[in-house]
């Protein structure tokens, strides 16, 4: 009989820990260049204590080495990295307030802090890493990603933006919820869309139903493209969706002892999660321009018949 080993913990800090299948998980590091640039702004914000007390509340081991602040932040880094199980998610709560800060003025003092912001956004994009609002650091999923959720952000679409948090937080630690989740996304586009619109929902709500809704009023039908360019990709933008409407379903269940359960990796979340990633951009960007086009001219009320 396997005995079930328990999270271990040192100083305050959980060394590691094992999912539900036993295995025990590992965190990503914090790379090398982002502490530095961490180290370099944590020592010009903070004093001694104040340092001491960010390092402890974001969850580092409560022992503070000694040094400078720059020394001392650098080397608390390092000792996150080897002594606790998610080094990221205290690098996500240290940095919190540095990079979601707002800042006023163009006086030398905001230029810094904004200086400092940048910075932190650039090491982490060249460590291939996001910062989530909320004090999270996510693996960097590429452009049409980020550009989402920029028009997540224009529109205020708070459902889709939980769904994107979430598809970015769950591609490496949990396949199968990332899947979920990229169905989601378009799931909450889509209806968000209809509701909008003020179209009516179909009778089954699920993505495929959702997803014919509203590409039809939006006109994405490739028999009424005349190249044959974009009629290949509209139709693969149609079947790519269904298929990950499918791949959450089937991926949830065996569906019956005949079949083999599906075996999914963080490469196949994250197949999903780009792809729905694109769709849901390609949706958006169409609503907008739907939205932009101007009314046809109305004749004026004394040329209507009566």
């Amino acid at each position: 009989m396997r005995v079930r080993v328990p999270p271990l913990f040192h100083s305050g800090c959980l060394l590691s820990t094992e999912n539900s299948q036993g295995k025990l998980i590992m965190a990503s590091t914090i790379p090398g260049p982002i502490m530095a640039v961490v180290a370099d702004i944590a020592s010009d914000r903070e004093t001694h204590a104040t340092l001491d007390n960010l390092f402890v509340y974001a969850g580092a081991p409560e022992e503070a080495p000694p040094g400078s602040k720059q020394a001392k932040a650098l080397a608390w880094l390092r000792a996150v990295n080897k002594k606790c199980s998610s080094p990221l998610e205290v690098l996500g709560r240290i940095i919190e307030t540095y990079i979601e800060e707002t800042i006023e003025g163009n006086d030398e003092f905001a230029k810094s802090r904004r200086d400092q912001q940048e910075r932190l956004k650039k090491a982490l994009a060249n460590g291939n890493l996001t910062y989530v609002r909320g004090g999270r650091i996510v693996g960097a999923l590429g452009a049409p990603s980020l550009t989402l959720m920029e028009y997540i952000r224009n529109r205020d679409l708070i459902a889709v933006q939980a769904e994107f948090d979430r598809a970015l937080a769950g591609v490496e630690s949990d396949p199968r919820e990332a899947v979920s989740a990229a169905s989601n996304i378009l799931e909450s586009i889509c209806r968000a869309y209809i509701e909008d619109e003020d179209l009516d929902l179909p009778a089954k709500q699920d993505l495929r139903s959702l997803w014919s809704t509203v590409r039809k009023h939006l006109g994405f039908d490739p028999s009424k493209l005349e190249e044959q360019d974009l009629q290949q990709i509209l139709s693969g933008l149609i079947s790519v969706t269904d298929g990950i409407g499918s791949l959450r379903t089937h991926a949830s269940s065996a569906h019956g002892a005949g079949k083999r359960p599906y075996k999914l990796e963080p490469r196949h979340a994250r197949l999903a999660v780009h792809s729905a990633h694109t769709i849901g951009l390609f949706v958006l960007e169409s609503w907008q321009k739907k939205k932009l086009q101007p009314l046809p001219p109305q004749p004026p009320p004394w040329a209507v018949s009566s």
